[in-house]
């Protein structure tokens, strides 16, 4: 039976609300050690891996064109309507999101600046397989990468047993554009795409979710110059509800978070003990009809039901929680909403389920976990650009701010500095 916590003090928040999740110094020897052996080994490394994680031992990794064309065969026609109908509105809201460059600004007379976006030309995409083969993540990071206009779009994902990739998968990568694909997986995988081997090409930033060790993976990354979109480990979803909501409902979102994986972690935080009852008898009630129901009540374990006293102290609680996901489950979400400051994305209404964000509402699901929310943003198409700050001056720039530089620079002890720009005002015979 899952307990209430009744209106806790904010002292005892950190501990109520720990993930459950193992600390990086838990993960980081083993993480490191694949690292150096994929650094020095490549292909051999990354084969090596393969037998011991994922029972896989064939080469090539590369998935060939014609499996590619054969996945097409293996996905029926209502999937394929389905990822398309997707894909349409995920194109929609990403495209949306391009942005004309800034214009020429002249900040004094004769000097010049401006922006210009650029896609990042290498982008590695890590698709979570196992047990749920997430075709979904592979529109959510695709898509906005060939908005953007990335050169190479490589992806990896562990393949089953018997060295097969999902249909699914093959077949929406290759509806939003993806170059490469790899069977690999885990920590291996984010380490091929960071040094590059006889097989992986190297790239310049990796994006995607996965478990503890992709996420410890991704950040080891970052020391080795690769670039991440955020720190995103096992999924979270919060509920605030009140007396408006469906407990139905309610009870059904909690549980779809809760079947992605055993180290998922879901939240219900409400203003009166009914509504909490109401949830759990229903949560207990769909629980059984789950084909993931073992993983499921796994995570229901680590789930936490929080009753609170009053609304803002409610959202103080869930802003320092910081949730990947945030349902607010009340007829007055649109207003609540405005206490929101620290989520990875919000679901305003009882009809609008975390699920549709998952899939097919139009926004990114590959969102930060953890309490990163406090400083990330999810993915968007801005995750795939980098904006390039633009120069220019002429005599009258020169003129204009010559004198600060050379002040400016002789303070700091940059004498070269200053040099280079009283050469200038020299040659332009300005002082």
């Amino acid at each position: 039976m899952i307990s209430t916590i009744k209106n806790p003090i904010s002292s005892d928040w950190l501990s109520i609300l720990k993930r459950p999740t193992q600390s990086f110094q838990d993960l980081e020897n083993q993480a490191k050690q694949i690292f150096k052996d994929v650094l020095n080994n490549g292909d051999k490394a990354i084969l090596k891996y393969a037998k011991i994680f994922d029972k896989f031992d064939n080469q090539p990794f590369t998935v060939l064109q014609e499996e590619i064309k054969a996945s097409e065969k293996n996905v029926s026609e209502d999937l394929k309507s389905a990822i398309q109908n997707a894909y349409e509105a995920i194109y929609k809201f990403h495209k949306a999101q391009l942005q004309p460059d800034l214009p020429i600004v002249e900040t004094k007379k004769g000097v010049f600046c401006w922006q210009k976006k650029k896609a990042i030309q290498k982008v590695g995409l890590y698709i979570p397989g196992g047990s749920a083969p997430l075709f979904s993540t592979v529109l959510m990071l695709a898509i906005p990468a060939q908005i953007a206009g990335c050169e190479d779009i490589v992806l990896c994902t562990p393949p089953s047993k018997d060295g097969e990739i999902d249909p699914a998968i093959l077949y929406t990568a290759q509806l939003c554009g993806v170059t490469q694909i790899f069977k690999v997986g885990g920590i291996q995988a984010i380490a091929g795409m960071t040094f590059g081997t006889e097989s992986i090409p190297k790239v310049y930033k990796i994006f995607g979710p996965g478990n503890q060790y992709v996420t410890i993976a991704k950040q080891i990354a970052t020391t080795y110059d690769v670039a991440i979109d955020m720190p995103a480990g096992p999924s979270e979803l919060l509920v605030y509800a009140d007396q408006t909501c469906v407990p139905e409902f309610v009870a059904a979102d909690l549980l779809s978070q809760a079947e992605h994986g055993e180290d998922s972690q879901v939240i219900l935080v409400a203003d009166n003990l009914e509504t909490i009852n109401q949830v759990k008898a229903e949560l207990n009630l769909q629980i059984n009809s789950l084909p993931r129901k073992e993983i499921a009540r796994k995570a229901i374990a680590n789930s936490k039901f929080i009753l609170m006293k009053n609304l803002d102290s409610a959202f103080e609680l869930i802003n320092f929680y910081a949730p990947e996901h945030l349902i607010i489950a009340t007829d007055q979400a649109d207003e609540f909403s405005e206490k929101v400051i620290n989520a990875g994305s919000v679901f305003l209404g009882n009809l609008t389920p975390e699920s549709a964000g998952d899939y097919a509402s139009g926004t990114n699901h590959t969102l930060p976990t953890n309490a990163f929310a406090k400083q990330y943003s999810g993915v968007n198409l801005d995750a795939f650009m980098k904006t390039l700050t633009y120069q220019k001056l002429d005599e009258n720039g020169v003129k204009s701010i010559g004198e600060t530089v050379e002040v400016m620079a002789e303070v700091e002890g940059l004498t070269a500095h200053k040099n280079a720009m009283r050469l200038r005002l020299n040659a332009l015979k300005l002082i």
